[in-house]
């Protein structure tokens, strides 16, 4: 192998670089992804976790773009895909990619899948806009998809519409429209909500066999840590915009080390363990016009705040080999952060 191939092969599928993302308010652009950066390599589970409000949907959509037109925008940063920056393609462009190369599934079926069309239609426009096939063809192809996501009586269900199905058998379909052109990169944005947990153990099964049956790279969105249990290589968390830490599944659930984590973890229910009242995050995730413009964004929400918290801004920074963190407590030039980790000194 060649020193250029090797090179080419060892290119992450996906690279975001400090991608900065916002909306306009009033006239103004307030940023709801803030200096995002990560790489999601081929085959590779990347979950991405935090509150509802904390960018997780927006990063997605951003690098989708589809953001909402007129309102949202990529304000910096970079986001490639196989080497080549997408962020500022056409419309046109980005069309022969969305569906084909890099593929989403939204957190409503219901509403993502258009109720005056058949399912099969819908299904076979997608295979219709990027392959060359004929109707008949796209037809086959759109049933064999629906049996490879488990729809019983695939053909009669090929001719019904939306409201005729349960919510698991939505996104049972919203999978298979997702995966009719083989993309490289799924973007999977809530897929397990509102559903009842027996159907969210089937669609977590079914996502990590068509990952594997299609050699597929994966971004879970999500703000249940048991999914990203289940089936992710890698977890970031993102709290009010940014990254907060980032590392291995199994390191993340033995060595939390932000004291976000720590309490996203804390309220996780435990079947050996007899509560009255489940553990909460007190606070609310700032709002994008009121995002304090240095310091920790999670400052006033954390028991282990210590007064600089305020008014320094924390990086990432490795707390462990592969294991990164934006916390002063592991910040070497604050030679108290032992001292008020052991203690739980905080501000709030």
């Amino acid at each position: 192998m060649s020193v250029t191939q090797a090179s080419k092969k060892q290119t992450p599928l996906l690279q975001v670089k400090n991608l900065q993302t916002g909306f306009k308010i009033d006239g103004d652009y307030y940023n709801a992804v803030e200096g995002v950066s990560f790489d999601v390599d081929r085959k590779q589970i990347v979950g991405v976790v935090g509150e509802s409000g904390c960018g997780k949907s927006v990063m997605s959509l951003s690098i989708m773009q589809l953001l909402p037109q007129g309102i949202g925008k990529i304000r910096g940063g970079e986001i490639a895909f196989e080497g080549a920056d997408i962020a500022g393609l056409s419309d046109k462009k980005m069309n022969q990619i969305r569906g084909k190369d890099i593929s989403m599934i939204f957190q409503e079926p219901m509403t993502s899948l258009n109720p005056v069309f058949t399912i099969g239609y819908q299904i076979e426009e997608v295979i219709l806009n990027h392959e060359k096939l004929s109707k008949k063809e796209a037809r086959k192809r759109s049933v064999s998809l629906l049996e490879s996501v488990g729809i019983p009586r695939a053909k009669q269900i090929a001719d019904e519409y939306p409201h005729q199905l349960s919510g698991g058998m939505r996104q049972r379909v919203m999978i298979a429209m997702a995966i009719a052109c083989q993309p490289k990169l799924l973007i999977a944005d809530e897929p397990t909500t509102a559903l009842d947990v027996t159907v969210q153990a089937q669609i977590l099964d079914l996502l990590k066999g068509v990952q594997e049956a299609n050699d597929m790279a994966i971004i879970m969105i999500t703000h249940d840590l048991g999914v990203v249990a289940e089936i992710c290589d890698e977890v970031i968390v993102m709290y009010a915009g940014k990254i907060v830490e980032r590392s291995t599944v199994d390191e993340l659930f033995n060595h939390p080390k932000h004291p976000y984590t720590k309490l996203l973890m804390k309220a996780i229910p435990k079947m050996d363990e007899d509560v009255e009242k489940l553990a909460t995050i007190e606070g609310l995730v700032p709002s994008i016009i009121n995002m304090p413009e240095i310091g920790c964004r999670f400052a006033n929400r954390c028991p282990k705040a210590m007064p600089e918290c305020l008014s320094v801004t924390p990086q990432l920074g490795e707390t462990a080999p592969g294991h990164e963190a934006a916390c002063l407590l592991y910040d070497e030039s604050w030679p108290e952060n032992e001292k008020h980790h052991k203690e739980g000194v905080g501000l709030a």
